[in-house]
């Protein structure tokens, strides 16, 4: 029984002296690692530093409307890298910014021109005219299609047989009908429910792509006639003659010439659209009428009675004439 409280003794004394010696051995540690965490914030590497990203601002102030130039934007490394920012300076060239932009700020891409203008090309106009599944080829025409317009002119009563329909423009690019565009853009409604209601939803618009001394024919047919949009294959490049057919009048008569001044060039671009068209002149064809006025608005009326016929020529189709508080109307 002795014997066995002597060794119970000695395995307590090993065990404390075992104690005392870790005990001794954490008190030399802890201020080694105290001073090493206090060195750190002081002594940490360059490398574990905030990273940098490459970011395109000005260069100089941009002015809201106007293409950026490659010399008007530099590359930056900033500790944030900004959504919808430029890395190159190449992807950011000719853009139009939508705001005024000031020296120093990062370029973002919400900042520039962005949809269908882009989608535009030079002297062209995106013009949306009236659609329904009969004009649109049975809504099967699609963003990015080629089309032909045709315009069908209806006279009234007894004047069936002065009808008319013939192609008003040739090969059009289609922007856009009803909501598919082709510039891609997702809808900015965040409804499900909504946004299956716009696929399923007839179109009631098409946006076609046309020269500019074009719109006026295409927005005075629209108005005063009936559009058919027949679709075409894109590889078929063939466009009606224009040197077959004499150029419509324009409603507004370009100024005379001074003396000893040359010989004007015919209006083309902006300046045949400023010049514009009449719904008489888009019917008729622009054939001459004696003594015709300038128009003010003019407007196909059924008279129930025909013309008196001279020779081969009949009555047809009169349009009545309105310039202020008198009233003209007029045969052709």
């Amino acid at each position: 029984m002795i014997n066995l409280t002597k060794i119970v003794a000695a395995i307590l004394v090993l065990l404390a002296i075992a104690l005392g010696g870790y005990a001794w051995m954490l008190g030399r540690q802890a201020p080694a690692k105290t001073a090493v965490t206090a060195a750190t914030p002081s002594d940490r590497p360059q490398s574990q530093q905030a990273p940098t990203y490459p970011v395109v601002v000005a260069a100089k102030p941009l002015p809201a409307g106007q293409a950026i130039p490659a010399d008007a934007l530099r590359i930056e490394r900033l500790t944030v890298n900004p959504a919808g920012a430029f890395q190159e300076v190449a992807t950011a060239t000719g853009r139009v910014p939508v705001i005024d932009l000031s020296e120093g700020s990062p370029l973002m891409d919400n900042q520039l021109v962005s949809g269908l203008a882009l989608r535009v090309g030079e002297g062209e106009r995106a013009v949306a005219i009236k659609a329904d599944e009969i004009m649109g080829v049975g809504n099967k025409i699609q963003p990015g299609d080629f089309v032909d317009v045709f315009i069908t002119l209806k006279s009234d009563g007894k004047d069936v047989d002065r009808s008319q329909a013939r192609l008003l423009l040739s090969r059009k690019r289609v922007l856009a009908f009803g909501s598919a565009s082709v510039d891609g853009l997702p809808s900015k409604t965040t409804d499900k429910q909504q946004q299956q209601a716009q696929r399923t939803e007839a179109p009631r618009t098409a946006v076609l792509a046309v020269s500019v001394d074009d719109v006026n024919r295409l927005t005075i047919g629209d108005a005063t006639g009936r559009l058919m949009l027949a679709l075409r294959n894109p590889n078929d490049m063939a466009e009606p003659d224009p040197k077959l057919f004499a150029d419509l009048p324009t409603a507004l008569q370009p100024a005379s010439l001074r003396p000893g001044e040359p010989r004007r060039a015919p209006l083309e671009g902006l300046d045949r659209a400023q010049a514009g068209l009449t719904a008489i002149d888009l019917v008729t064809g622009g054939k001459a009428t004696a003594g015709r006025p300038a128009l003010t608005e003019a407007r196909a009326i059924s008279t129930g009675t025909r013309a008196p016929q001279s020779g081969t020529a009949r009555g047809g189709l009169q349009v009545e004439v309105i310039r202020g508080d008198r009233s003209e109307t007029m045969s052709y």
